[in-house]
Parts: structure tokens; C-alpha cells; sequence
């Protein structure tokens, strides 16, 4: 695990992004990696250690802007990144700032990079199924259009998640998405054993395209089936593991001056 590994995607080259794994990183045992969560119980060094190895694996010098996710459907604008206690509870940032990224942890959540390379604005989600179901990526497009994003511009990457084969859920779960839309049906379907399984990455590419995005990719990444690449909430609770790592997904703007982070 000794290099950090930067997933990128087609529709998103030419800006700095990248969706990266647990490898490359620092962290020890159960969470032996890339782990950049705050709220699991690593060693505050490693975890600043491995957040240092992930803006240099696609920014080397940028300031890193995170936020207090609570699985709402809520974006902010960011100008600099706020000192750790003092981040704003959103699940979704924008900015036209250079020299900045945009980091949004994840451990089965959707993470979702969003650009306007011609405006020069660009956005990040955390859609896990409260926040998707909320219209986080709804709030990351009208964010970036203030900014002077056209949505009919921006193209869209939903990065690695947990699966529909890895996500079980149960009949209220999916009635909670059938009282929002009867059409939301599509997204669930019977497994061994009877218990629906949820695709939230599906359904955050639907979201996107009803919102107007044309250039829509998902990954097809399941954090839950692959450990030596990815951390995995769900995949900790089943193997009665204490804790779980969270690794993260960046974008930014390249040039200008960086920024402290």
C-alpha cells in the first residue's frame, strides 16, 4: 500500500480530480490504509499523514475544504477551507477558486465530482441514501450555477459505492422511496432470501440526468465487495469490526495561488 491509488474518469479529464482508495496510506490494522476519517479512532498523525498523501496524489500544494456530512441535501460555497471545528454541516460543496480542493469522505456513500471546465467551477457530493433522496446533487448543481456553471455544461462522475448486491435493505426503506416516487421502484430488486436490494448508484444517476446533466458516469466500483481497495461501513459491521476507515474524493481547479489548508 505504499502508492496512493488516484481513480479518474473520461468525463472529468482536463480538471483535477480524483476518487481515491485506502491504498498509499499510513494507517494500521483494521484500518490499515489511506484512512482520512476524523471520526474513526485512528492515530490523529497518521490520519493527517494520510490527508497530506492524498492532496499531493492530485493537488501537491492545495488547501483541502471538507464539511461536517450529516446525510442532508444541503451545499455550501467555499472560498478556503475552514479550521476543522468550525466546518459548516452540508453534504455537498462548490467553488471557482483555484488552488483548492474539494474533499468528500465516504464508506459506502456515493461520492459524486461534478464540472463546468468552461466556467471553471466545480462541485462535490456525498449521496448516501438520505442525502441523495434529499436532492444533494439537486443542491451541488444550483450552488454551481450561481457561480456561473451552466448544467447543460457540467459532466458528472458517481464514484466508487456500495453496490446493489451488497446493499440489502428492508420493505421500509423501500416504501420510504416509493412515498417519494412510485418510478423509484426501478431501483430495487429481490435477492436470495427475499430482502430488497437498493442501487444507489443507479439512483444517483438518475437524479443527475432528471437534473439536466448530459454527461453522467458511474464507476461501477462496489466498496463493500473489494477490502484491499476500498473501506466499507457495512462490510465492518458485518465482520463485527469495531471501527471503519473513510477515504475520500477530490476535485479542484488547477493554477492561482494554493491555499492553506
Amino acid at each position: 500500500m505504499n502508492q496512493v491509488d488516484v481513480i479518474r474518469a473520461k468525463p472529468l479529464a482536463g480538471v483535477v480530480h480524483g476518487f481515491l482508495g485506502r491504498r498509499g496510506g499510513v494507517s494500521t490494522g483494521i484500518l490499515a490504509g489511506l484512512n482520512v476519517g476524523t471520526g474513526s479512532s485512528d492515530d490523529r498523525d497518521s490520519i493527517i499523514e494520510n490527508r497530506r498523501r492524498a492532496v499531493d496524489a492530485v493537488l501537491p500544494g492545495a488547501g483541502l475544504a471538507t464539511v461536517y456530512q450529516v446525510h442532508s441535501g444541503d451545499a455550501v460555497h467555499v472560498e478556503a477551507p475552514w479550521p476543522h471545528e468550525q466546518r459548516p454541516k452540508a453534504d455537498a460543496m462548490v467553488t471557482s477558486r483555484p488552488g483548492l480542493l474539494l474533499g468528500i469522505l465516504t464508506a459506502d456513500c456515493a461520492p459524486v465530482l461534478l464540472a463546468d471546465a468552461e466556467a471553471c467551477v466545480v462541485g462535490a457530493a456525498h449521496a448516501g441514501w438520505r442525502g441523495a433522496l434529499a436532492g444533494v446533487t439537486d443542491s451541488a448543481i444550483a450552488a454551481m450555477e450561481k457561480l456561473g456553471a451552466v448544467r447543460g455544461r457540467i459532466a458528472a462522475v458517481v464514484g466508487p459505492c456500495i453496490a446493489q448486491p451488497s446493499y440489502e435493505v428492508d420493505g421500509a426503506f423501500r416504501e420510504r422511496f416509493l412515498g417519494s416516487d412510485p418510478v423509484n421502484a426501478r431501483f430495487f430488486t429481490a435477492q436470495p432470501g427475499g430482502q430488497p436490494h437498493f442501487d444507489l448508484e443507479a439512483y444517483v444517476v438518475a437524479r443527475l440526468q432528471a437534473a439536466g446533466i448530459a454527461s453522467v458516469e458511474p464507476l461501477g466500483l462496489d466498496t463493500y465487495s473489494d477490502p484491499d481497495r476500498f473501506y466499507s461501513y457495512r462490510r465492518a459491521i458485518h465482520r463485527g469490526e469495531p471501527d471503519y476507515g473513510r477515504q475520500i474524493s477530490l476535485i479542484g481547479i488547477a493554477g492561482g495561488n494554493s491555499v492553506d489548508g
